[in-house]
């Protein structure tokens, strides 16, 4: 596991579209999508990209990590919706290339299994964009959640909602459930690359890179993967005690031309 401190925001943002447009440029061909604050700097530094310096997706597909259930792809708060207003609508990648869960299919429980089997038949993903919440969670993967799990439906807990709630018009209308990508699942990505910006999320950040695997904390799961890049602003890194070594590290890394 790689950490990488950067100042602020725009630094971990710029560093994580590094990464991506390295793999794109190198021929990946899946990537996975994350919602969310925490992934914002890195769309708009890949959007810019794209308009500026030829970075094209016209060969990649995407696959999203989790979906609300009951929302429609057309409803401003679904995932669908929200990463093509973010991020896709603004580059090359074919909508239909673009797969998420069907938060609305009449069997959602048998809408996951599907879900999951299309990120198999793909192949595994290339790099995997990923947040983490206050709780540790990563996807909609809350704790307790299996370390092995597959895409299935899950329950938010309320804190979660509680969080999520400003992007609606009150806590009432968050859903409660959930289509996510399991902790098997996301695992299954060649390469997973989580940012976190802001004091707020230090403490589960702290949690997931330095302290014990445990569904307790489900981003802990990264621990087990054989490649991960973790990228935190100064704030987000405030309560990890072995910082210093990982500023020391990446100082001296050794040149690679691995994405």
């Amino acid at each position: 596991m790689e950490i990488v401190i950067r100042q602020d925001e725009q630094a971990c943002g710029n560093t994580v579209a590094d990464v991506f447009d390295h793999a794109v440029r190198s021929g990946v061909t899946t990537i996975g999508l994350a919602t969310g604050s925490s992934p914002l700097s890195v769309y708009r530094e890949l959007i810019r990209r794209h308009r500026d310096e030829g970075l094209t997706f016209a060969a990649v597909r995407a696959f999203l990590l989790d979906e609300y259930v009951g929302l429609p792809p057309s409803h401003p708060q679904s995932y669908a919706h929200v990463i093509r207003a973010e991020f896709t609508d603004h580059v090359d990648i074919d909508s239909t290339r673009v797969h998420g869960p069907n938060g609305v299919a009449d069997d959602i429980f048998t809408a996951a299994e599907d879900y999951d089997a299309s990120i198999i038949a793909a192949g595994p993903i290339d790099v995997q964009l990923l947040g983490i919440g206050a709780n540790g969670h990563i996807g909609f993967n809350e704790p307790g959640s299996s370390l092995g799990s597959r895409t299935r439906v899950k329950t938010l807990t309320e804190q979660t909602r509680q969080d999520n709630a400003r992007f609606f018009s009150s806590i009432d209308d968050v859903p409660r459930h959930v289509i996510t990508q399991g902790l098997g699942t996301i695992s299954s990505a060649r390469h997973l690359v989580l940012i976190a910006t802001g004091g707020h999320k230090a403490e589960a950040v702290a949690a997931a890179v330095e302290g014990p695997v445990t569904a307790s904390c489900p981003a802990s799961v990264l621990q087990l993967h054989p490649h991960v890049t973790v990228v935190v602003d100064d704030a987000a890194a405030g309560q990890l005690g072995n910082a210093d070594f990982y500023r020391y590290a990446l100082k001296h890394k050794p040149v690679q031309d691995k994405y």
